[in-house]
């Protein structure tokens, strides 16, 4: 079975790129892959892995999409039509991940599942106890129950690739009373319109800042980390949230994960400063703002 492992970035955060397949070349026999969505991106002359253009992309759907999107709605935007191009062109099964993401042990048996399984799709595992933390409970509804970071697919998912890709050109943006939260809510809807999907229940897959509460962190008798005391770390969505946990002290199992990546960044792009990347004032008052509005809703119950 010929499989990829794939990836989409802007050229200035490459070496994100090169970081998370630094990871992975040593681990897994699958090809590496890079979409790059800078119009006038040059390839890249990096050997370990295979760069894309958009210019690639040239199906009247994919065109439509890169139309009307820029910046990180286009990277979004391109998730299911990159996936889909690949399939297309030689791969039987397609992992794709985020740029920000880092291996630790082979995502081999993955792609086995891809050889039953139609789609893989990774639960944020958000807490959901009605009686405390009502906060992170209500995020599975506004944010999503799977996260957008990866997905898995092979062939015969191309009709839900489609599908995803024209929930896109429909809209993305964050929108919470209309149900919209960029490329990734429409991937509730997934198990439900398509068989053969299956949902990854493997802990140590996508852990994260968000996940921390529900996939308590542990330490094996050979002093590996465990995830709620039996699934061992595969890898790790270093988003900004995930990234604020670890230099904060609330993950401290995972802080010399945390220690290795950002040295590895920091030697592949010395200009590198996490702080600018969790400090985003624009977010950071989004959100703000979107925690206030639920403490007002719960105040008028």
């Amino acid at each position: 079975m010929a499989t990829a492992i794939c990836t989409i970035s802007s050229s200035s955060h490459l070496f994100k790129v090169k970081a998370l397949f630094r990871s992975l070349e040593k681990i897994t026999d699958a090809d590496l892959h890079c979409l790059i969505t800078d119009h006038s991106a040059p390839s890249s002359n990096d050997t370990e892995f295979k760069t894309h253009t958009l210019a690639e992309l040239k199906d009247d759907l994919s065109i439509e999409l890169l139309k009307k999107y820029t910046g990180n709605k286009l990277r979004w935007a391109c998730k299911s039509i990159f996936l889909r191009h690949l399939l297309s062109n030689g791969y039987d099964a397609v992992i794709y991940v985020d740029n920000d993401i880092c291996f630790y042990t082979s995502p081999d048996f993955l792609f086995e599942q891809l050889q039953k399984q139609h789609i893989l799709l990774t639960p944020h595992y958000y807490p959901a106890d009605p009686k405390k933390d009502q906060n992170w409970m209500e995020a599975n509804y506004r944010v999503g129950l799977y996260n957008g970071g990866f997905i898995g697919v092979n062939k015969k998912a191309i009709p839900a690739l489609t599908w995803w890709a024209e929930c896109c050109l429909y809209n993305i943006k964050k929108s919470y009373w209309r149900g919209l939260f960029d490329d990734q809510k429409y991937l509730d809807l997934i198990p439900v319109l398509y068989n053969h999907v299956e949902v990854v229940r493997h802990k140590g897959c996508n852990v994260a800042g968000w996940n921390i509460l529900t996939s308590p962190r542990s330490i094996d008798s050979n002093g590996e980390i465990q995830l709620d005391g039996t699934w061992p770390l595969v890898f790790i969505h270093f988003n900004y949230y995930t990234i604020q946990c670890m230099v904060n002290d609330k993950d401290p199992l995972l802080k010399k994960h945390w220690d290795q990546y950002h040295s590895m960044l920091a030697s592949i792009n010395p200009q590198y400063n996490y702080k600018t990347e969790i400090n985003s004032l624009s977010r950071n008052i989004r959100e703000y703002f979107q925690y206030i509005r639920y403490r007002i809703a719960r105040l008028f119950e």
